[in-house]
């Protein structure tokens, strides 16, 4: 799974609009308080999974004129790469169970040919948002937030993704549709996500969504900064 990908290579506009995608209302509604009053942003809500995440960012792509579209939500974090609390902002967003089981293992949809499960963003705007929240002491790391339509619940799915994707930071539901929904129209695109918990056997006890919410709304919050400042 560890391929390269494709990239977009169009500059972000000062003055371009930004499309920001959630899954649920309540990352829309910490989003909202982050950006605050800026009217370079539209947030919009993508729904649950990767399929209505592409089909609702298709539709807001289609109505508006935009520079940037952005994936964000709260997340799972792998143990060692991601804190509870903590942002990852994606240096690639993977469609990581996009393939097929065969007694030898799982093969990626790059493996059996029918394309690429990896989609990566601009470099330059990565890093500088990561820098923006570095600067400001805001715990942020960059790494490969996997997209999956199930989610981890169990050790042995963990060790699983994280063999075939070293480099794993985060997961998620909606980043790699998004992403490949701004790829249609030749829009850069990131996915930002918020840990909430460890990805690993699940313990709902063990969530923390106060945590994950607040470091939305600050990472929100630098997002406005890094394109209006």
């Amino acid at each position: 799974m560890d391929t390269g990908g494709t990239s977009s290579h169009r500059s972000i506009s000062p003055s371009g609009r930004v499309l920001i995608m959630t899954a649920v209302e309540a990352e829309q509604q910490a989003v909202l308080r982050g950006i605050g009053d800026s009217d370079i942003f539209d947030v919009c809500l993508a729904g649950f999974g990767p399929a209505s995440a592409a089909a609702r960012t298709a539709a807001a792509l289609s109505a508006g004129d935009y520079a940037l579209v952005i994936s964000a939500g709260i997340g799972g974090g792998f143990p060692g790469k991601a804190e509870i609390g903590s942002i990852v902002v994606a240096s690639r967003m993977i469609a990581a169970d996009l393939g097929a089981e065969t007694p030898d293992g799982f093969l990626s949809v790059d493996e059996l040919g029918f394309g690429s499960s990896v989609i990566v963003p601009d470099e330059r705007i990565v890093q500088a948002l990561v820098e923006k929240m570095k600067s400001s002491d805001i715990p942020v790391h960059s790494g490969s937030i996997l997209t999956v339509t199930t989610g981890t619940g169990s050790a042995e799915t963990t060790a699983a993704l994280t063999a075939r994707c070293s480099d794993a930071a985060a997961e998620g539901m909606e980043g790699f549709g998004v992403a490949t929904a701004a790829g249609l129209w030749d829009i850069p695109v990131l996915e930002i996500r918020t840990i909430s918990n460890a990805v690993g056997p699940r313990d709902r006890s063990a969530w923390r969504m106060k945590e994950a919410f607040a470091a939305l709304e600050a990472a929100a919050a630098m997002i406005r900064r890094l394109f209006t400042e």
